[in-house]
C-alpha cells in the first residue's frame, strides 16, 4: 500500500473523526433534544458516520505500533532482534493493507441509500404481447428475490395487458438493505425467446424497462400540499363489482415536476391515496436528486431510457438458457436460477466492480 496514499487516508478519516465529535457534543445539548427535526437529522449522521469512526480508532492505533516497530528496527543492533522487529513490521503492513481496504469501501458505502426500502417499476417496452408477457415475469422474478432474503413485497399498482401480461406494475420491497441489493436492476431487460403466442416458433425479442426508487421519510422531501392535485375516479379491471362501482383509484398530479402517480389497487381509496402519495414523494426525492446532478447514476431517465431493444443491461436468452448482464465481463449466468429469484451472484459481481470503480474515483479525489 503507497505511504502517501494511507496517510491522505488517515487524514479523511481525521475530518470524520472530527464531525463525529462535533455532532456528538451536540446532540448532548438541551437545546438540540428539543428541536426534533434537527436532533433526528444529527442523530441519523452520526449513525452513518460511526463505522468510519470505529476504523479511524483502529487505524490511528496501528500507525502507532508501526512507529514504533520502526523505531525498534532502526535501534536495534543484533540479528536476531532485528529479523523479530522485521517479521512484527511485515505483519501490521498486511493488518494496515486489509484496514486500508475496509476504509475505502466504507468511504464510498451510503449507509443511508442502502437500508432504503424500494419501489420498483417494471414496464412493458418494445415488443407488444410478448413484452407484458415477460414483465409478468420479472414481477415473479423480484417477488422470489424478497421470498429468498426474508422481505416483504406488495403490489402498490398494476396495468394489465389483455392476454394476462403486466403493462405497467409498481412493486413495493420492504426489508434489510433492500436498495443495496436491487439498485443494480434499473434499466432496459432483454428477452429473446419463442413466444407462447408465436405459432412459427420464430425467435422473438422485446424489452422490459425497471426503475428502482428508494423510499423516502417525510422529512426528506419538500413536500407542499398545495403542489399537488388529488383525484379519484372507477378503477377498472380485475377487483369485482365493488371496485368499478366506487370511486377508489387515486390520482396524484405534482404540478412543478408534472409528475403523476396513479393507484387503484386497493378497495379502499384510503389506501390507495397512501400507496400513491409515497411513490410520489420517492418520485420527488429521485427528481432533486436529478436536479442536484444531471449525471447521477440514479437518474430515472438514464435507468430506463426509452425502452428501445438497443438500450440493456442485461438479456435473458431462453433457447440458450443462460442470462448475460452486459455490465459483467465474460460471465452468463443460469436462466433458471436467475428468473427463480437467485441473484446473489450476479448481485456480487456487480456490487463489486461498482465499488472498484467508486474507490478509484475517491483515491484520485483525496491525492489531488
Amino acid at each position: 500500500m503507497d505511504t502517501r496514499n494511507s496517510e491522505k487516508i488517515f487524514s479523511y478519516l481525521e475530518k470524520i473523526h472530527a464531525r463525529f465529535e462535533l455532532i456528538s457534543a451536540e446532540l448532548s445539548v438541551s437545546e438540540t433534544v428539543h428541536q426534533q427535526k434537527k436532533f433526528r437529522e444529527l442523530s441519523k449522521e452520526l449513525f452513518l458516520l460511526r463505522p468510519l469512526e470505529g476504523k479511524y480508532h483502529q487505524l490511528k492505533k496501528l500507525l502507532r505500533r508501526l512507529r514504533e516497530a520502526e523505531s525498534m528496527l532502526t535501534a536495534a543492533d543484533e540479528k536476531e532482534m532485528t529479523d523479530l522487529v522485521q517479521e512484527e513490521l511485515t505483519i501490521l503492513n498486511q493488518e494496515k493493507d486489509v484496514l486500508i481496504r475496509e476504509v475505502e469501501i466504507l468511504m464510498v458505502s451510503d449507509r443511508g441509500e442502502d437500508s432504503r426500502n424500494a419501489f420498483l417499476e417494471i414496464r412493458a417496452g418494445a415488443g407488444g404481447d410478448e413484452a407484458s408477457l415477460f414483465a409478468a415475469d420479472l414481477l415473479r422474478m423480484y417477488t422470489r428475490v424478497a421470498e429468498r432474503k426474508k422481505w416483504q413485497a406488495e403490489i402498490i399498482s398494476t396495468t394489465i395487458s389483455g392476454i394476462g401480461g403486466i403493462k405497467e406494475v409498481i412493486l413495493y420491497v420492504k426489508g434489510t438493505e433492500v436498495n443495496k441489493f436491487l439498485k443494480f436492476e434499473s434499466g432496459v431487460h432483454r428477452v429473446q425467446r419463442v413466444p407462447a403466442t408465436e405459432a412459427s416458433g420464430r425467435i422473438h425479442t422485446s424489452t422490459v424497462t425497471v426503475a428502482v426508487l428508494p423510499e423516502v421519510e417525510d422529512v426528506e422531501v419538500d413536500f407542499n400540499p398545495k403542489d399537488i392535485r388529488i383525484d379519484t375516479y372507477a378503477a377498472s379491471g380485475p377487483g369485482g363489482q365493488h371496485v368499478n362501482k366506487t370511486e377508489s383509484a387515486i390520482r396524484v398530479t405534482h404540478f412543478p415536476t408534472g409528475i403523476v402517480v396513479t393507484c387503484q389497487d386497493e378497495k379502499s381509496q384510503h389506501k390507495n391515496k397512501d400507496k400513491a402519495l409515497k411513490v410520489m414523494k420517492a418520485r420527488l426525492f429521485e427528481h432533486e436528486k436529478i436536479k442536484q446532478n444531471e449525471s447521477i447514476a440514479s437518474s430515472r431517465k438514464s435507468q430506463v431510457g426509452s425502452g428501445e431493444r438497443s438500450e440493456k443491461i442485461r438479456t435473458y436468452n431462453f433457447p440458450q438458457s443462460r442470462v448475460t448482464d452486459h455490465r459483467v465481463d465474460g460471465r452468463n449466468f443460469n436462466i433458471g436460477l436467475i428468473i427463480d429469484g437467485d441473484l446473489d451472484d450476479l448481485v456480487a459481481e456487480l456490487s463489486e466492480s461498482h465499488v472498484r470503480s467508486l474507490i478509484e474515483q475517491k483515491i484520485k479525489s483525496i491525492l489531488a
